[in-house]
């Protein structure tokens, strides 16, 4: 079972709370491109997941989660990842507002791997769509190696979805998006490990186990 290793989301975003987010969200039209992300940063009393998820339900944003704070333009990097897809000089981003946040908090001076992932799966016959699923873990000799941080919105207009592939319970859909060139963030959010609704839930693993595990069985991720 799916939920034996993957987390599921903590819960859907009320009506009430969509409707507000929506207000905030509708400040980002229009933006001139020297204006610099609006920080959205307290502007409700709603859990800072929930604005987060709502903006990358929206379908108009591509979210990304980092350490620094005042990042006014994304540069593409090259990425070093196993699948093609992510083993390209871009910029990467999520369609989806909790994995971003993951990144966020995770202070990457004292962790010396991560492992994750964010999907839903699709019915092959119906379509019906289950999720999203995440895993989420790290290794670290910190038990709590965590930092502040922010998760950027940024247009999704130009973000290439990583493509669907065939999994047991069904087509698996990644939520990683890739931008081949440079991205201007229209918004931020800073957030805190304490904000993050499945921070006890993050596992540890050993790199070197994991290591080993990986090469015996490539197709066996998590490899726990």
């Amino acid at each position: 079972m799916l939920d034996d290793v993957y987390l599921a989301a903590p819960g859907r975003v009320p009506p009430e709370a969509a409707a507000e987010f929506d207000l905030l969200l509708a400040e980002l039209d229009g933006l001139s491109d020297d204006a610099g992300p609006i920080d959205l940063t307290g502007r409700t009393a709603r859990p800072v997941w929930q604005l987060l998820v709502h903006a990358a339900a929206t379908g108009r944003f591509a979210l990304h989660g980092s350490g620094t704070t005042d990042i006014r333009m994304f540069e593409p990097r090259q990425a070093n990842d196993v699948d093609s897809f992510g083993d390209r000089r871009g910029v990467y981003a999520a369609a989806d507002g909790l994995w971003p946040f993951y990144f966020a908090i995770v202070d990457r001076t004292r962790v010396t791997s991560l492992l994750n992932a964010a999907f839903t799966l699709a019915d092959p016959a119906t379509g019906a769509e289950t999720g999203p699923w995440y895993f989420f873990s790290v290794d670290s000799p910190d038990a709590e190696p965590w930092r502040d941080g922010a998760v950027y919105l940024m247009p999704v207009a130009g973000f290439e979805r990583q493509p669907e592939r065939e999994h047991p319970a069904g087509r698996l859909r990644i939520l990683q998006l890739f931008h081949p060139g440079e991205v201007r963030p229209v918004a931020v959010v800073r957030v805190r490990p304490a904000e993050f609704p499945l921070l006890d839930a993050i596992r540890h693993h050993d790199q070197a186990v994991l290591g080993q595990r990986a090469v015996a069985d490539p197709h066996g991720f998590p490899w726990l």
